[in-house]
């Protein structure tokens, strides 16, 4: 039998990464790794940028906890950047994005201070996360979610599941 794959899932803050990831989870039975909560749990941070309003990770730590759960394959991996980790533990990377009039409620709704506000909009209008996760990975397993409205949500399950599926196929052939 063929091991599943993982996924990465990235995106600015606010652009709905995590309700992708819990429905991909229920719904495909993968194993939902959102490195914000590892990070918290296990301590993986080296200090706290003030400028940022966020800690900061430590990578080495952190690539050392996932490893083994990345060879057992079958994790839908969360984080808001994606440029440090390998690219042979995803099959596919998806980039979710949202219009920044709505992720501007959806951050203020957060309570997110205006610096780390403007910072995460200026993330989103400059499609920082995009051109990272392109850098990083090979085009063909790079892909583009818009994260609007509900519907959004609903198609973006159905486009990584039917992603999925494919990838299946492919593989239990060779």
């Amino acid at each position: 039998m063929t091991v599943l794959p993982n996924i990465l899932v990235t995106g600015t803050p606010g652009t709905g990464k995590s309700e992708l990831c819990r429905q991909l989870a229920d719904k495909l039975g993968f194993r939902w790794q959102n490195v914000s909560d590892i990070v918290t749990e296990h301590e993986f941070v080296e200090e706290y940028d003030e400028e940022f309003e966020c800690p900061v990770l430590d990578e080495d730590r952190l690539l050392d906890h996932l490893e083994p759960l990345m060879q057992q394959g079958g994790s839908v991996v969360e984080y808001h950047s994606s440029e440090f980790f390998p690219e042979r533990w995803f099959a596919s990377v998806w980039v979710v994005r949202c219009s920044t009039s709505l992720l501007y409620d959806r951050l203020r709704a957060r309570e997110y201070g205006d610096r780390k506000i403007k910072s995460n909009m200026e993330c989103e209008i400059f499609q920082i996360p995009l051109d990272e996760a392109r850098l990083a990975y090979r085009d063909s397993i790079v892909f583009e979610l818009t994260s609007d409205t509900a519907a959004d949500l609903e198609a973006n399950v159905e486009r990584v599941s039917d992603w999925l599926e494919q990838w299946k196929a492919k593989h239990n052939k060779s």
